[in-house]
């Protein structure tokens, strides 16, 4: 069966590095994806994401490698729906190992010991992201 595995994001403009950390994700057990809520990207990114929940949700639903999406009703503090999610893992993408993930997340490795949560880094996809589509759809040229 695996274990159960816990990812969030915001999943905007669903791409091939999406495919590749979700299908990495899968291998480790059942996942859920915590969901960036379309209020709280706007509140953190200063801007709304181009596909609204309901349609990423629908796509991260489609994706044979997900189980589940459940909305990050905590916004900043992702405690929250960890807790709701009990996850024996926490996936992320390696680029996050530079930049302070604990902070970001709002818990410390003693909170996620207290639960018997891992935290697993996932090498990320170089050459594709969300941004980068946004950038070529405003240059209409693909790289």
């Amino acid at each position: 069966m695996g274990l159960k595995v816990y990812t969030g994001g915001t999943f905007d403009l669903f791409h091939s590095g999406h495919t590749a950390f979700l299908k990495r994700c899968a291998e480790l057990g059942t996942v859920t994806v915590a969901l960036n809520t379309d209020e709280f990207i706007e509140a953190y990114k200063g801007k709304p994401p181009v596909i609204s929940y309901a349609e990423r949700e629908a796509v991260l639903l489609g994706c044979r490698w997900v189980d589940a999406v459940v909305p990050n009703v905590g916004g900043l503090d992702s405690r929250i729906s960890i807790e709701l999610a009990e996850p024996d893992l926490i996936v992320i993408g390696s680029d996050w190992a530079r930049r302070d993930y604990y902070q970001q997340m709002m818990f410390d490795q003693d909170w996620l010991d207290d639960r018997g949560i891992g935290l697993c880094y996932i090498p990320y996809t170089k050459g594709i992201s969300s941004t980068d589509i946004k950038k070529r759809m405003r240059w209409g040229k693909v790289e």
